[in-house]
């Protein structure tokens, strides 16, 4: 008895059909990639989101406003207020660096300007309007202390008087000098000696004591310098005088 050499029709060679519960797993999974693929973008853009983004250095970057700190007059810590004028007096240091004055802003005598020298350096400002008058250095230690007497002699009313040592002040100063300088507002004119230092702000006018005044002792054991004390510093506002 021969056996029927027939295909079955409709079967694909070589595939097998899937049951219904292998689809379901394989629906399932896909899922599953879904949602993770989603979180990984998800996280990823939030990331990149929060971070900053650094040019590179050839490019410019975004224009920013400087910020200059506001400096107040000759330098001082605070500014003056209205109607008052803003100083700084230095004396010298020992007979190396010279003593500078600065008034509104404008520095009157210094090293730099070539015009201090040794013994007492003044300047004259007008006290209403804060210009500068007349500058002048007087050599105390071998010059001629009349030169001196004569120049105060010679302040006018409403002058502000501007004093600042350098090397020796006082071994030429005489008696009439320390009164003329008393008159003026000085409390430590009178005590005045050999390389003493000496700062001072006085007036013409004055009713009483200045209250802008340092004085140091020249002494062995308290000179910062070989044979001459520190350097002093006066600084402050000044009220400008009304007229």
């Amino acid at each position: 008895m021969r056996a029927s050499g027939g295909v079955l029709r409709g079967a694909s060679p070589g595939i097998a059909s899937l049951s219904p519960c292998s689809t379901g797993v394989l629906r399932l999974l896909a899922l599953v990639f879904a949602v993770v693929t989603t979180c990984m973008f998800i996280r990823s853009y939030i990331s990149f989101s929060v971070k900053t983004i650094r040019l590179p250095r050839w490019l410019p970057g975004p224009a920013t406003k400087e910020i200059r700190p506001v400096r107040s007059k000759c330098g001082l810590s605070k500014p003056c207020p209205g109607n008052f004028f803003a100083f700084k007096i230095s004396s010298g240091a020992a007979n190396v660096v010279g003593p500078s004055m600065c008034f509104e802003n404008q520095v009157i005598m210094s090293p730099v300007k070539n015009n201090v020298g040794r013994g007492l350096n003044i300047a004259l400002v007008n006290g209403t309007t804060g210009a500068m008058l007349k500058h002048s250095y007087f050599d105390m230690y071998s010059g001629d202390p009349n030169k001196l007497v004569k120049f105060l002699k010679e302040i006018t009313e409403d002058t502000l008087v501007l004093v600042a040592s350098y090397d020796d002040p006082g071994t030429k100063m005489n008696d009439e000098a320390k009164n003329l300088f008393s008159n003026l507002g000085s409390t430590y004119a009178k005590q005045i000696g050999f390389r003493d230092s000496w700062v001072f702000l006085g007036a013409k006018d004055i009713k009483n004591k200045s209250p802008f005044e340092q004085f140091l002792k020249n002494d062995p054991k308290t000179n910062k310098y070989d044979g001459w004390p520190e350097l002093l510093e006066l600084e402050g506002c000044l009220p400008r005088r009304i007229p």
